[in-house]
């Protein structure tokens, strides 16, 4: 099937729904179909209409706007169905970045696309993947956990599950909870794993650093900066055991979880055949 989208012409040739990404900080990442679009459309819906209308005036843009926020999207929702059902083209964007992920306007895709409307993405900047593309980490997969649980008890619960996952581990978090967030990445992974903190990504203040795990509370704490600002955190998997296939590797941290290290090693060698000598001195690795 043909595109009905066009240079000339950015709009669908039915109502349609536009997930628009906006820049991160930098008003200039923000992309050429994006300001026409945001230009060509009837309404925009905006996380904060205050935050993203800096944006539209930097580049000549006045439309009509309505807030479409985590409180009011399914209210929102049934609005903007109504528009489109009424011939006009509507536009979401959130503060910053791609919407739907980790922000506002998951519910209102489903709700739109359940209502038999088109729903077209105009792709630009995502703070995952700009994290990740300066990271230097080199693990060929990543899993996008998004925002961890705010308690630290539900935050290690979800840490620990993810411990097995062979993939860098992308999050996004608050400055107010990075440094407790820190303490229990430290607390639930291995210490060998590499972190890197990507900080004010795009703005004046970015900050991409690259450390041991075991190294990041104290870089935190060495700079009361560094605390500061919007954080994507990457963590690299767990390093794997020389001579141990991976499946070893990840039966031995379940049952360090649980058990004293020999016992551990001991059950690790019954279950996996390997030599109990070697798992041994893994174990003594893992628990450092």
């Amino acid at each position: 099937m043909a595109s009905l989208l066009s240079d000339d012409n950015p709009l669908h040739a039915s109502p349609a729904l536009y997930v628009v990404a906006t820049p991160l900080g930098n008003r200039q990442d923000i992309t050429l179909r994006a300001l026409s679009v945001l230009a060509a459309v009837n309404v925009i819906a905006a996380e904060d209409t205050r935050h993203s209308v800096k944006l539209l005036d930097a580049h000549g843009i006045s439309a009509k706007m309505l807030a479409l926020h985590e409180h009011n999207e399914q209210e929102g929702a049934t609005r903007i169905i109504a528009m489109l059902e009424a011939g006009q083209h509507v536009a979401l964007i959130t503060d910053a970045g791609t919407p739907a992920v980790s922000d506002p306007g998951a519910r209102l895709v489903a709700r739109v696309q359940e209502a038999g409307h088109v729903v077209v993405p105009v792709p630009g900047a995502c703070a995952a993947i700009t994290a990740l593309s300066a990271s230097g980490l080199t693990a060929a997969h990543f899993h996008f956990h998004g925002f961890l649980p705010p308690k630290s008890a539900a935050r290690r619960a979800a840490l620990d599950a993810l411990r097995s996952v062979d993939a860098t581990l992308v999050f996004y978090e608050a400055p107010h909870r990075v440094l407790e967030t820190v303490e229990d990445l430290v607390a639930t992974l291995e210490p060998a794993r590499e972190i890197v903190f990507a900080r004010e990504l795009t703005k004046l203040f970015e900050q991409i650093a690259r450390m041991p795990l075991a190294e990041a509370r104290s870089w935190l704490a060495e700079d009361a900066n560094r605390q500061r600002g919007e954080f994507v955190l990457l963590v690299g998997p767990a390093p794997r055991a020389e001579g141990l296939p991976p499946e070893a590797g990840r039966i031995l941290r379940l049952l360090l979880a649980e058990l004293p290290l020999k016992t551990a090693a001991r059950l690790a060698a019954d279950i996996t055949g390997l030599p109990k000598n070697a798992l041994y001195e893994e174990a003594l690795k893992l628990k450092g």
